[in-house]
């Protein structure tokens, strides 16, 4: 069995040696590194919020510290904490070397809802930076708290914030693999759909309202697209092997792979499942394609060079060019949101880590540091790469910064996750 053969395989059998996780756990979260410069910034609890980690506070600080980019001032010794602008007395603030602060309050409403107010002050300026209210009701403080922090990062650093998004991966539990969507701090997960077969490669529609995946429910690979709200739709279930969806820009068709005729070759399909194309027509295995951010090209895996190499095609077919060069083994393509970038999976010495290439200058840089490390995911603001890897014997979900200075390791207690998906920001 040549590699490439080998590494499907593995990844679409993986599945199943998972041992039992709990489906509602969440993910524990551990940083490492950081930023060179680091924003130092106090967030001031909330009025009225309630303590501990499922305040507003305590999330907002949790998002912008999992960045990277700021060092979080400790508030817990100061007395006079302020919950409005007026009240900061600055000079202390900066004392502490601060130089923004969030204060807010968190008040109750006759109707049960909550008022969430929040304000961003520049310390060092004496100004206010923004201001906003939410009125919401007490299941949806979580999700106000990531906003919150969007807004802070926004503001700070001039880049879209991610802590709102969502990311997809595969669990499973008492026998059943289950299709999880979580928050981006790994909260709140839910299952999509389970099944006692495997459940593989999700990918996210543009939009961020639907979810592509294979299922072998049918006891062969079928592709499904399910909205969130939970319609599903099977759009191919051809003769063969049906794998490997990922969305067009547009989100109007999905490219895929299938055993259509022999090998693993690249298709189209629209997304409602009509208009099937054939992409690419080799001799080889073409597989996990990936379409680039203006839709004009399709990156793939293939053997077609003897060894595991990243290539490109016309999304409509024609002449294939191949973009890895370096390394003997290069694949799993994923690109950047501002589509300079493509990470990917290169086999260093043994080991299966993510790199990161630049497409105009064509420089890799290796970025994880694990033996077995697999499908990367970018944040859609490409700060981060979503992967999975293997810990303490079992699979788990980690994090790297672009430029390789922050990990994080998001760890289920309980058992293994894998081939996670990092979703859109929702508009």
């Amino acid at each position: 069995m040549n590699t490439l053969k080998a590494i499907i395989l593995f990844t679409a059998m993986s599945v199943a040696t998972f041992v039992a996780t709990s489906a509602n756990a969440a993910l524990e979260i551990e940083i490492s590194g950081g930023s060179a410069q680091q924003v130092p910034i106090a967030i001031v609890p909330f009025g009225q919020d309630s303590t501990g980690a499922d305040s507003i506070s305590s999330i907002v600080s949790a998002d912008l510290k999992r960045s990277g980019l700021f060092r979080l001032i400790e508030t817990g010794g100061v007395v006079n904490r302020p919950t409005d602008i007026t009240q900061i007395q600055y000079s202390q603030w900066a004392n502490m070397q601060a130089q923004a602060m969030a204060v807010g309050m968190v008040e109750a409403m006759p109707d049960k809802r909550l008022k969430v107010t929040f304000q961003l002050a520049d310390v060092l300026k004496q100004s206010q930076l923004t201001a906003m209210q939410y009125t919401i009701t007490p299941n949806q403080k979580r999700a106000t708290a990531h906003k919150i922090a969007d807004v802070i990062y926004q503001k700070l650093t001039g880049e879209a914030g991610i802590f709102s998004s969502r990311i997809a991966y595969i669990n499973k539990s008492k026998g059943r693999y289950a299709l999880q969507v979580a928050d981006a701090d790994g909260e709140n997960a839910r299952t999509m759909t389970s099944s006692k077969e495997p459940i593989i490669s999700p990918a996210w529609s543009p939009d961020g309202n639907h979810i592509a995946y294979v299922s072998f429910e049918r006891k062969k690979p079928s592709i499904f697209v399910q909205s969130l709200s939970g319609q599903r739709n099977m759009v191919a279930n051809f003769k063969g092997n049906n794998s490997a969806p990922a969305w067009s820009p547009d989100g109007n068709k999905l490219a895929i792979v299938l055993t259509y005729g022999a090998n693993s070759q690249v298709y189209t399909i629209n997304a409602d499942g009509s208009g099937l194309k054939q992409i690419t027509k080799s001799s080889a295995i073409d597989t996990e394609p990936t379409w680039s951010n203006d839709g004009k090209w399709i990156y793939f895996s293939s053997d077609r060079g003897g060894r595991p190499q990243i290539y490109k095609t016309s999304s409509n077919g024609g002449d294939v060019q191949r973009v890895t060069f370096e390394g003997a083994y290069n694949v799993s393509p994923r690109f950047s949101p501002d589509g300079k970038s493509l990470a990917m999976i290169r086999n260093d010495g043994g080991k299966f880590r993510v790199a990161l290439q630049d497409l105009v200058s064509g420089q890799v840089q290796l970025l994880s540091e694990g033996a077995q490390d697999e499908s990367p995911s970018f944040a859609p603001n490409g700060r981060m790469i979503l992967y999975a890897t293997r810990a303490g014997g079992r699979g788990a979900l980690a994090a790297v910064s672009a430029d390789g200075r922050v990990k994080q390791r998001l760890n289920e207690s309980s058992g293994d996750i894998r081939e996670p998906a990092w979703g859109p920001i929702i508009k």
